[in-house]
């Protein structure tokens, strides 16, 4: 849904006008609020905030499905180390010795 200009309401303005605004949210228009001139808050209907949420949290479970099948081909075509001797290889770098590169072990 694209905001038009009448969207952007200052928010001394808002204050005054909460109602009627609300009314409007709740029959599908989205407002911006500002403050000094710059985006401070949205006014939007309860139903879609909680749409929001939901579309956000399948996005994170897809991005967190398509880690997972990376790893899984990584698995599969053997890039994998050893945890101990790549968190050993860490240590000793971080200690200020020279360590071995851990894609050598």
């Amino acid at each position: 849904m694209a905001i038009a200009t009448s969207d952007v309401i200052p928010l001394s303005q808002a204050r005054a006008q909460l109602s009627d605004l609300a009314d409007q949210v709740k029959a599908g228009s989205e407002k911006i609020i500002t403050k000094n001139g710059e985006s401070y808050v949205a006014l939007i209907d309860a139903q879609r905030l909680d749409y929001y949420h939901r579309l956000e949290r399948e996005r994170i479970h897809l991005l967190l499905i398509d880690e997972a099948s990376r790893g899984l081909a990584d698995l599969a075509a053997g890039k994998v180390k050893d945890a101990r001797s790549t968190l050993s290889a860490l240590r000793r770098r971080r200690a200020g010795g020279r360590a071995s590169n851990p894609s050598d072990n």
